[in-house]
């Protein structure tokens, strides 16, 4: 009878997944938080993709002679440098491109290897509960008293300076977020009637935690990552303004930063131009995860 039961509720759920996936693409597509934060990351990742088509100039070349130009439409300006030059004849608009492949790549790897090491131990605590709950969560409060900016530089200097340091502090530091949402809802789904109902239809621990519970999560989990995506921006534009990012040879926005407050009050482009440009990539993936949460959290559409 249970093999009976069991065929019958998958014949029954072979089109509502598909209903489901449409309903929820409609509940995206009608959130404009969704629709125009989603579009800028969108324009972000192309600028990264093809920045050596787009990029007006090399970021690296140097020109002393046309050093701090100030941008298009001010009085000195030159055409073709659509953002100024800083005081090495940099075109800003050019490391400014560039720069965005580190910051999207820092904020992508980073943001999904802290939720997954995060979100593995939050659903084992929350599902499982007793000593492994009380590990994992004794384990979160003991990270999560170290200061994470000071604990990233410490990581890094460590490490050495790079990409992958940068991404392996940020993930290390950041999985206790990931895992104390993972873990309260959890234990929140793991009463639900659809476990139970698992339960007595003989699926498995594992089988309940990964294929029942952990989709229940995800909307929940998928906001918590953009919204880590826009922490990562911020560590490494941090670790790049104190050196301990990437190479100095390389565009990064925490870097342009850097240099851009040494010259401040003869080339205030140069400062303004990364930071505007840092702000408005954390404002997007702030206002998408919202988005998304309120897009495919049941309790928001209420």
């Amino acid at each position: 009878m249970a093999e009976v039961a069991l065929n019958h509720d998958a014949a029954v759920a072979a089109g509502p997944p598909k209903l489901r996936r449409r309903s929820a693409l409609r509940a995206l597509l009608a959130q404009p938080k969704v629709v125009f934060a989603g579009g800028f990351i969108v324009l972000l990742i192309l600028l990264a993709l093809f920045a050596p088509v787009i990029a007006p100039h090399d970021p690296l070349d140097q020109d002393l002679l046309s050093g701090t130009l100030p941008p298009a439409g001010f009085a000195g300006a030159q055409p073709g440098y659509w953002l100024g030059t800083d005081d090495l004849g940099r075109d800003v608009l050019s490391r400014l491109i560039y720069g965005t492949r580190v910051a999207l790549t820092v904020a992508f790897v980073a943001a999904f290897a802290a939720a997954l090491l995060g979100t593995v131990l939050g659903l084992f605590a929350g599902f499982y509960g007793g000593a492994v709950d009380a590990i994992v969560s004794r384990l979160v409060e003991i990270w999560m008293a170290f200061p994470p900016v000071l604990l990233s530089i410490l990581i890094v200097a460590i490490m050495g300076s790079g990409v992958r340091s940068v991404i392996v502090a940020i993930a290390i530091i950041d999985w206790t977020r990931f895992a104390r949402v993972v873990r309260a809802e959890t234990m929140a789904q793991a009463k639900a009637d659809y476990v139970v109902a698992a339960r007595v239809l003989g699926f498995g621990r594992l089988a309940i935690l990964f294929r029942e519970i952990l989709p229940n999560v995800a909307p929940v989990l998928l906001a918590l990552v953009t919204l880590e995506m826009g922490i990562a921006v911020i560590v490494e534009a941090i670790l790049s303004f104190v050196g301990l990012s990437v190479s100095s040879d390389t565009p990064t926005w925490g870097g342009m930063i850097a240099q851009g407050r040494q010259i401040i009050y003869q080339a205030w482009w140069v400062f303004a131009a990364p930071l505007a440009a840092l702000f408005a990539t954390v404002l997007a993936f702030n206002q998408l995860g919202d988005g998304l949460r309120r897009a495919l959290d049941p309790v928001m559409q209420r």
